[in-house]
This record gives structure tokens, sequence and C-alpha cells, in this order.
């Protein structure tokens, strides 16, 4: 089933979602990859506050390629999402709603993604520049020294996804 959701995402919106449907993302995301992932981690555990709230908000896993002149950003495709697995718990636990990138998430995380009332979409790997195209603004809000990899806030329209792990832990990887 296709659907078109605004980001910063809801309980109810959550409860709405199934595996396999088609979603249009608007609104506000924000970037984080393995280093970022790492750094909120670390935060969260020794209780010190983190440059962004999780509530309700959605992390896409990518690091842009530089902007070309006239555009927004670089080509933005998803990275492996497992990379971010030892920390995705403790996100979820803070308020996180969902998550996109690519690839499978372990026991612990569809667990975690149950347990928390969130979600799992997938982007699709390969399609950057495509993806580009859906983001029409884009800013480092935080660990800039990390470059690519730094947080950033972006505003979406129409951002296309798949909801691979529901709430339910119904996963279209094991479907499929």
């Amino acid at each position: 089933m296709e659907k078109h959701i605004t980001a910063p995402i809801t309980d109810d919106v959550v409860n709405g979602l199934i595996a396999g449907d088609f979603v249009y993302i608007t609104g506000t995301i924000y970037t984080a990859r393995d280093a970022a992932h790492k750094r909120l981690y670390e935060a969260l555990s020794d209780n010190k506050e983190i440059p962004l709230g999780l509530k309700n908000n959605i992390i896409y896993y990518m690091g842009p390629s530089p902007a070309r002149e006239g555009h927004v950003i670089g080509s933005a495709g998803p990275t492996t999402s497992s990379r971010m697995d030892k920390y995705t718990p403790l996100l979820l636990e803070n308020g996180l709603k969902g998550m996109i990138g690519k690839g499978r998430r372990s026991e612990e995380v569809v667990e975690s993604i149950n347990k928390n009332n969130a979600v799992y979409f997938a982007a699709i790997g390969g399609a950057g520049a495509l993806l580009s195209k859906c983001i029409k603004k884009s800013e480092v809000i935080a660990y800039d020294d990390l470059g690519t990899e730094a947080i950033r806030k972006l505003e979406v329209e129409n951002f296309p996804v798949i909801v691979v792990i529901d709430n339910n832990k119904n996963n279209l990887y094991d479907n499929v």
C-alpha cells in the first residue's frame, strides 16, 4: 500500500505502517552514521545532552557527497544499517521512532523496534542521486568535525522508502 506521512512521526503513524508499505516522507528527518551514532550513544550512556531531540524523529543512515553547484546536497543514498545496530536500542529507548537505511537488522534491533513502537524503512541503494532530489534543505547541526558523517537536519518532500520492519516484528526481508 502507498502512504504519505509527515515527519516527525507519532505512535499513530507508526501503528498504521505495515512491512511492505511504500511510504513517502515529507518533513524533517536527520542524518547520522557510525561515528555520530557512537557519540550519541556515549553521551546518552553518560546521561549527557545530545544535539538533537530523538522523540518521534527519524534518522537516515547516510553521508552525502558534496553538493554540486545549484543543488542542496550531493548524492544521498543509504548506508548499511547493521553498522548502527549496537547503538540503536538505546536511541529507540530515548524516543527515536524511525530509521532509514539498507539491509538487515539484528534480532536485538527488531525486538527494540517492537518494544519501543518504532519502524525501520529502507531506501533504495544505488539511487542516491535520485533521492537527493527529494531533499529541499540540508543543514549541519552537530559534529561538524565528522565531515560527511556530521549530523544534518534535512527537509524532505515525498522521500520514497519502504517499510521493512514494522512495530509488530513483520520483516520484509524474512518474507521475500
